[in-house]
């Protein structure tokens, strides 16, 4: 048997960038999401951001724009949900709208105000729905739905009964989960996925022409997210240490104070015994000593109960 391959673990983020990389296939997503819109061309849609989607930084984003008036900006969430990813849409909007003035050469430090499409976001979500909504707002994930001055909306994408490529992509991404669960990252489960999708009509042009590139893609690819594990593990490896030192310093400290302060006593008890000090001085002539210590003192010394 072949030696086993590691492959990268955020695989579905390179087939995502892959994928609709293809205006055929750029079209088809946005013929799904706008399905009344039965006019449109390839021609008319231009991809707008798909920056750093392999790599770290913004990946796993897609903007187009559509005959130069909407800009659609689509993102892929885990299939870990986490309200996070509508302050990631915002970052997306942002980097998309600099480009886009860029690319048109419009200044914002103009008085006449710049042209620029009508924003549509989208979330497509590859995990289970369970009870998640249909639009999440960064207003009501973080602020109680309260009024505030920066608001962004995404609409989510779940799977559903459709033939979609859209809900393709998230078949796919769930049979690349279901594989690993029994494979491990291995190149196996990588053909495995591929030859299941392809039986099942899943996203099967595109693997069938680009199934050379899509298992390449698959794993030669930097392992960001095996780093960054490695990396976590080295920080709280260091954070235990660190901790470990300042507990046995901690521990130390108490063991010096502690002994220090039966000195004290001592002395204290000697002076009491002696007739040097009476009770009510200690506290002035021992002020490190606490109402507790003088008070064991006094049981101490007087038999006092």
């Amino acid at each position: 048997m072949a030696e086993e391959i590691k492959v990268k673990r955020n695989t579905k983020d390179s087939v995502f960038a892959d994928l609709f990389q293809d205006k055929k296939n750029l079209l088809k997503l946005y013929q799904a999401l706008h399905p009344e819109d039965k006019d449109i061309t390839e021609d008319e849609l231009d991809i707008v951001t798909l920056d750093n989607v392999l790599t770290e930084n913004l990946y796993n984003d897609l903007g187009l724009t559509v005959r130069g008036d909407k800009m659609l900006i689509l993102t892929e969430a885990q299939s870990t949900w986490t309200v996070n990813v509508i302050i990631r849409m915002l970052e997306y909007i942002a980097q998309s709208y600099r480009e886009y003035f860029d690319k048109t050469g419009q200044s914002l430090y103009k008085s006449k105000p710049v042209i620029m499409p009508k924003p549509e976001l989208y979330i497509i979500y590859v995990g289970e729905r369970g009870s998640r909504p249909d639009i999440i707002s960064l207003s009501k994930e973080f602020f109680n739905g309260m009024d505030i001055d920066i608001e962004v909306k995404a609409k989510v994408i779940y799977e559903n009964d459709s033939e979609d490529i859209i809900n393709q992509y998230i078949i796919f991404c769930k049979v690349f989960n279901e594989q690993r669960k029994l494979y491990g990252m291995t190149e196996f489960m990588l053909k495995e996925t591929i030859r299941i999708c392809k039986d099942r009509n899943i996203l099967r042009e595109y693997l069938i022409s680009r199934e050379k590139e899509v298992i390449t893609i698959m794993t030669s690819l930097f392992d960001k997210e095996r780093i960054m594990e490695i990396y976590a593990k080295d920080m709280a490896r260091e954070a235990a240490k660190e901790a470990a030192k300042e507990a046995a310093e901690e521990a130390a400290k108490e063991a010096t104070k502690k002994a220090t302060n039966e000195v004290t006593k001592k002395n204290a008890a000697l002076m009491l015994r002696k007739g040097r000090v009476s009770i009510d001085e200690l506290a002035e002539f021992f002020p490190e000593l606490s109402q507790d210590d003088i008070k064991e003192l006094e049981e101490e010394v007087f038999q006092i109960k």
